[in-house]
C-alpha cells in the first residue's frame, strides 16, 4: 500500500481576487485579468527649466529627490545644466504608502553638502486616478517653492497619479519596494523584462571530397580528414579510406548556428602524420548567412571552395612565401524543416520548424498570472539575518518573461501577467523561481555569486480544460544532498483558450516533431550533441541580455545534465515501468483467478461469454471497443481537476539515501575520494550484473525459438517439424470454432483437472538449446 504524499507537498487550489474581484472560475474580460490588482502611486518627473544659479559660473548641477513618508528616491543628477530632462518615474506601493504629502524637491549636488533649490508637496487625497486604457496623464509645469511656501525662480514638469501595476510606466519605474538598491546596476537587476531566444538553424555540412592536396612528405600516403569548426563546436570526418591527394569522405556533420550568424564555418583538411601531430593541407572560412536555407528533403547544390595554404620555401638566404591552391567539395545547407531541440522532447515547450514559412496558425492563447510566493526560505545572510531577494522566470516556445525582483521578503508579491501564442497543446510551460544574488554588483565579477534556485513547476497544457482559470498555490521542491525539501510555495493563474476546438483536435493526428525529423532522422547521439550546443548557445545569448537572464538560470530552466547517472531516477523509471505493467499484471492474476474456479459464478459467466465470442467471432472487436468506452465514462466522474505537479513520491526523492543524492550530485568527472568512487563503482557493476543476466536470459529465450527449426538438437527439431505437420492437418479438417472451444475448455478447465507439474509444451522448451554453451 503506498503511503500518501506529505500534505506540504501537495498541491492546494485558492480563491484569489482576480482583476480586482473574487474569481468564479470563468472567464474574465479585463485587463490584467489573471493577478491581483495592486495600487501605486506613480510620480514622472520630466524636466526642469529657468533654474535658479548657485555658483559663480552660472550654473548648477540638479537633481530631483522624491519623497514620501520614509521612502526616498532620487533621479540622476546633471553638471552645470539649468535646464535638464529627466524623464524617470517613481512608483509607491499603497499598501505602504507613510505619509499624505508627497514632497518633490529640486536640489543641487555638491561634495559638502547638496543645496536646497525648491519643492512642490501634493496632497495624496488629490492625486487623479488613471486605469489602461486611458490615455497618459499629461504632465504639468509647477512653481517651485522654498520651505516657507513662497514661490521662487524655477519650475519643474511633474505627473502625479495613482494607478496599478497594468500602467505602462509600471516595468521602467523605480519602485518603494527595491528603495534599498543603489546603482545603475542593481537597478536593472531588479526590473521585469521579457526575452527572446536567438533563431536557431541547423547547419548540414556535407564533405564530399577534396582534390589536389598537397601534403609535405610526397613518399606516403596521406591520412585526411575535414575538421570544421563553428563557434566553439568542433567536428571531424573520419580518415578518407582512399589515402590519396584526392580523397572523398561523402559524411554528413550538424551543427547549431543561431542567427545572425556572426561566426564563419572554418573547413579545414589535415594529414594525420603520426598519432599527436596533424598538417592542414589547406583552409577556408565559409560566411554562413549565404548559406543556401533549405525547407524539404530536397537537395542544395554542391560547391567548391578553395582551400588556402601558406608555404615558406628557403632560396639561399631569402623566405618565398609561395600559395598552393587546392579545392573541396561540399555541399552546406541551413536546415528549416527540423525543429531545433534545446530542451527535452518530454516537457518541450515549441515544436515547431525552424523556418517561419512552414509554421501554421495558433490554436489558441496562454495566459499566466504569477501572483505571489509564500513561506520561502532565506537563502542568504545579510547583516547578520536572513533574507531573499525573489524574482520568477517563465518560459515557453521562444519567449522568457522574468517578474521583477521583491527585494527582502519571504512572501513577495508580484502580480504580473503574461501571455503566450500555442502552436500545439502537448506543450509545457515552466516556471521558476530563484533568488536574486546580483543586486550589489558582487555577482559580475569573476567567481562571484550565482543566483540561487527556490523551486520550479512545469503545467502541461494538454492537461488543462479550455477557458478555465486554475488557480493554485504549488510547492516548490529543490532537491539537496541531504534530501528533498520544500523552500515554500508559489501562486499562479493559468488559463489556456482555445481559438478553434477543431484544429486543436486535428493536433492529435499530426506528428509530434516536423516531418523533416522523420523523413532524414537525427540519430541519437547528433541530437545530444546538438542540444547540448543548442542549450550552450541560448544561454550565452540571453546572459548578454540587459539585465541578463544569467547562464545558471538558463540551464535550470531546460534541465541541462538531466541526463546524467542518478540511482534515484532509475529506480524511479524502473517503478514508472512496473507501474505501466501493473494494469497487465492485475489482469493476468485475475485471469488466473478465473483458471482456479476461486469464483465459480464468474468463471461461468466466463465460458458463457467465451463461447458467445467463438461462435459470433464478428462480436469481438465491438466487444472490447464497448468495453473501453464504458470504463472511460466510468473514470470520467473521478477525472483530475487538478493540473499535475511535482511528485516526491513518484521521482523516489523521499526514500534516496544521502550516499545516492552525493552520487546524483557528483561533478562530471568526479570529485570525490577514490574510496567512495570505487565503491560507487562497485554497486554499478552488481547493479550492471543483474542486468546483464537479465538481457542474458531474454536473449536465451529468444535463441531457443530460433532453434525450433535450426536442427541444432535434431531430435527436438524432428519433434517440433512432425507436430507442425499433425497440427496443419488437424486444423484443415477440423472448424476453426471447435478448436477455439476446445482450447478455451482446456485452459479453463477446473483444479481438479490440473497438474502442479509444468505443461508440456513448456518442458519441451525449457530444453531447446541456445547459444549460452558458445559464451566465454
Amino acid at each position: 500500500m503506498q503511503r500518501p504524499l506529505h500534505e506540504d507537498f501537495l498541491l492546494k487550489e485558492t480563491r484569489p481576487h482576480l482583476g480586482g474581484g473574487r474569481h468564479t472560475g470563468d472567464k474574465l474580460t479585463s485587463t490584467y485579468d489573471l493577478v491581483e490588482q495592486m495600487q501605486y502611486l506613480y510620480v514622472r518627473v520630466v524636466k526642469a527649466k529657468e533654474l535658479p544659479a548657485k555658483d559663480v559660473t552660472g550654473s548648477c548641477d540638479p537633481y530631483v529627490e522624491v519623497k514620501l513618508g520614509n521612502y526616498k528616491g532620487t533621479t540622476r543628477h546633471f553638471e552645470k545644466k539649468s535646464n535638464p530632462e529627466w524623464n524617470q518615474v517613481f512608483a509607491f506601493s499603497k499598501d505602504r504608502l507613510q505619509a499624505s504629502i508627497l514632497e518633490v524637491t529640486v536640489k543641487d549636488k555638491d561634495f559638502v553638502k547638496d543645496d536646497f533649490m525648491g519643492r512642490f508637496l501634493f496632497d495624496l487625497n488629490e492625486v487623479p486616478k488613471r486605469v489602461p486604457p486611458d490615455s497618459p496623464l499629461a504632465p504639468q509645469w509647477y512653481r517651485l517653492e522654498d520651505r516657507k511656501g513662497d514661490k521662487v525662480k524655477g519650475e519643474l514638469m511633474l505627473a502625479v497619479w495613482m494607478g496599478t501595476q497594468a500602467d505602462e510606466a509600471f516595468p521602467e519605474a523605480w519602485h518603494s519596494d527595491a528603495a534599498t538598491v543603489t546603482g545603475t546596476d542593481g537597478l536593472s537587476n531588479i526590473r521585469s523584462k521579457v526575452y527572446l531566444s536567438p533563431k536557431l538553424w541547423y547547419l548540414r555540412v556535407n564533405v564530399i571530397e577534396a582534390q589536389d592536396l598537397q601534403p609535405s612528405d610526397k613518399g606516403r600516403y596521406p591520412e585526411v580528414y575535414v575538421k570544421a569548426t563553428l563557434g566553439n563546436q568542433v567536428l571531424r570526418t573520419r580518415v578518407s579510406p582512399s589515402r590519396s591527394i584526392n580523397p572523398m569522405w561523402n559524411e554528413d556533420l550538424m551543427f547549431v548556428a543561431a542567427e545572425s550568424f556572426e561566426e564563419p564555418l572554418i573547413l579545414s583538411v589535415e594529414d594525420r602524420i603520426a598519432p599527436n601531430k596533424d598538417e592542414v593541407l589547406g583552409k577556408c572560412a565559409i560566411p554562413i548567412q549565404y548559406v543556401d536555407r533549405r525547407l524539404d528533403y530536397r537537395p542544395v547544390n554542391t560547391r567548391w571552395f578553395n582551400l588556402e595554404r601558406h608555404h615558406v620555401v628557403m632560396e639561399g638566404e631569402k623566405k618565398k612565401e609561395t600559395k598552393f591552391s587546392s579545392r573541396i567539395h561540399t555541399r552546406i545547407c541551413l536546415e528549416g524543416g527540423y525543429h531545433v531541440l534545446d530542451e527535452s522532447t518530454h516537457y518541450s515547450s515549441d515544436l515547431r520548424p525552424t523556418a517561419k514559412q512552414l509554421w501554421k496558425n495558433s490554436i489558441g492563447v496562454l495566459e499566466l498570472g504569477i501572483l505571489n510566493a509564500q513561506g520561502l526560505m532565506p537563502m542568504k545572510t545579510k547583516d547578520g539575518r536572513g533574507t531573499t531577494d525573489a524574482y520568477c522566470v517563465a518560459k515557453y516556445g521562444q519567449k522568457w518573461v522574468r517578474t521583477r525582483t521583491i527585494i527582502d521578503s519571504f512572501t513577495p508579491k508580484w502580480n504580473e501577467q503574461y501571455t503566450w501564442e500555442v502552436a500545439d497543446p502537448c506543450t509545457v510551460i515552466t516556471i521558476g523561481v530563484f533568488d536574486n544574488c546580483h543586486l550589489h554588483g558582487g555577482g559580475d565579477k569573476p567567481g562571484g555569486a550565482r543566483d540561487s534556485r527556490i523551486g520550479k513547476v512545469r503545467i502541461r497544457l494538454s492537461t488543462l480544460e479550455t477557458d478555465r482559470v486554475y488557480t493554485h498555490s504549488y510547492p516548490l521542491l529543490v532537491l539537496h544532498p541531504n534530501g528533498v525539501k520544500k523552500m515554500g510555495e508559489i501562486h499562479l493563474a493559468v488559463r489556456f483558450a482555445c481559438s478553434s476546438l477543431l484544429n486543436m483536435m486535428h493536433m492529435y493526428s499530426q506528428p509530434l516533431l516536423p516531418k523533416m525529423h522523420y523523413i532524414h532522422p537525427l540519430t541519437v547521439s547528433q541530437l545530444d550533441n546538438l542540444r547540448h550546443q543548442a542549450t550552450h548557445i541560448v544561454s550565452m545569448r540571453l546572459s548578454r541580455a540587459e539585465p541578463p537572464l544569467r547562464k545558471e538560470i538558463v540551464e535550470y530552466m531546460l534541465d541541462v545534465g538531466s541526463h546524467m547517472w542518478s540511482m534515484r531516477r532509475s529506480k524511479a523509471n524502473f517503478f514508472r515501468i512496473m507501474g505501466v505493467f501493473g494494469g497487465l499484471i492485475a489482469v493476468g492474476k485475475w485471469f488466473d483467478q478465473i483458471c482456479n474456479w476461486k469464483n465459480p459464478i464468474t468463471t461461468v459467466l466466463i465460458h458463457i461469454l467465451f463461447i458467445i465470442l467463438v461462435l459470433y467471432p464478428e462480436l469481438i472487436l465491438p466487444t472490447i471497443f464497448l468495453y473501453l468506452f464504458l470504463i472511460g465514462v466510468w473514470y470520467y466522474r473521478w477525472r483530475p481537476r487538478h493540473p499535475p505537479h511535482m511528485d516526491t513520491r513518484l521521482s523516489h526523492a523521499e526514500s534516496a539515501n544521502p550516499d545516492e543524492l552525493d552520487e546524483e550530485f557528483d561533478t562530471f568527472p568526479t570529485s570525490r575520494p577514490a574510496d567512495i568512487v570505487r565503491m560507487r563503482y562497485d554497486r554499478l557493476r552488481s547493479i550492471a550484473g543483474r542486468i546483464q543476466t537479465v538481457v542474458g536470459d531474454l536473449a536465451t529465450q529468444g535463441e531457443r525459438l530460433q532453434s525450433l527449426l535450426s536442427w541444432r538438437d535434431p531430435r527436438a527439431t524432428a519433434l517440433f517439424v512432425l507436430f507442425c505437420l499433425i497440427a496443419a492437418i488437424v486444423l484443415y479438417v477440423t472448424p476453426f470454432q471447435v478448436v477455439a472451444l476446445l482450447t478455451g475448455f482446456y485452459v479453463l478447465r477446473h483444479p481438479r483437472f490440473r497438474h502442479k507439474l509444468p505443461s508440456v509444451p513448456l518442458n519441451f522448451f525449457r530444453r531447446l538449446p541456445a547459444r549460452t554453451d558458445c559464451m566465454l
